[in-house]
């Protein structure tokens, strides 16, 4: 199955807290690339969420806002 992306900005706080409450990482570590930061984490359920922090304005997963 393949993740679903949201948004976020602050991702290494949020990872510490994520990881502060026991939630299951796929990868040991921020991987970053071209236009951003990403982490997946496990949904309740085990399915993958990927968690991205743009880091080029046009990497955005939204015009909105």
């Amino acid at each position: 199955m393949e993740p679903f992306s949201l948004e976020v900005t602050d991702l290494d706080e949020r990872v510490a807290r994520l990881r502060a409450r026991g939630v299951h990482l796929r990868n040991d570590a921020v991987v970053e690339g071209v236009g951003g930061r990403q982490i997946v984490v496990d949904d309740p359920s085990g399915n993958p969420v990927e968690l991205f922090e743009p880091t080029l304005p046009e990497a955005r997963l939204s015009s909105a806002g």
